[in-house]
């Protein structure tokens, strides 16, 4: 039996764990292996998540003037708790999954950003893409159009380079009242010094044979 400090530890540390939470899952589960018992813990634990049996009285009072005290209050029967702090559908996700594979584990009820959430709703939230999948698919919209930008710009000293010099040949800049200009192919050590110059490292068009 544990001392009346050990007690008071126990309490402690639960009221610091349920302040900085954001989502708790009340469930049940009577009846359960030890074997499916470590697999429920592993499987909350890789959603970033907490998994703990809790006694009724313990768990109301640490409840208290936390975001989970209208969760854990007057619990009756055998009663443990989801938590986490990061991902509340990586959760549901996890829990869900391990209901399904364990019928002694069971959903009571749940709270999700200081509001309480049905059986229901927890299953809902299952069904929806987690943190990592939501990334994901704004990082592809994202990059897509990021990866036709690049190539454009790219390609612009190039085509800078293509339009000018044949702007050269087609006496473009000689239309002001002087003389056109002089049209000279680029010698190697000219297109060296171009390509420096040069954002990308893109080198100039050669010249098209006379």
């Amino acid at each position: 039996m544990k001392k009346r400090s050990e007690k008071q530890q126990d309490l402690d540390n639960l009221k610091t764990e349920l302040a900085k939470v954001s989502t708790v899952i009340l469930t049940t589960f009577q009846g359960i292996t030890v074997k499916d018992d470590t697999k429920l813990r592993r499987a909350v634990q890789a959603a970033g998540g907490k998994y703990q049996v809790v006694k009724n009285t313990l768990a109301e009072r640490a409840g208290t003037g936390t975001p989970a005290e209208k969760l854990l209050k007057n619990l009756s029967g055998t009663n443990s708790i989801a938590y986490t702090n990061t991902d509340p559908v990586a959760l549901a996700k996890a829990l869900t999954k391990i209901a399904k594979d364990v019928p002694a584990f069971q959903f009571r009820s749940g709270i999700v950003e200081r509001r309480v959430i049905s059986i229901a709703e927890i299953q809902q939230l299952a069904n929806l893409p987690s943190k990592e999948e939501l990334i994901s698919k704004i990082m592809f919209l994202l990059n897509a159009p990021a990866q036709r930008i690049a190539v454009a710009l790219n390609a612009l000293p190039r085509n800078l380079a293509v339009t000018v010099n044949e702007a050269i040949k087609a006496n473009k800049f000689g239309s002001g009242g002087g003389e056109a200009l002089e049209t000279k192919p680029l010698t190697a050590a000219d297109r060296d010094a171009l390509e420096k110059e040069l954002p990308f490292g893109e080198a100039p068009a050669p010249e098209a044979a006379q």
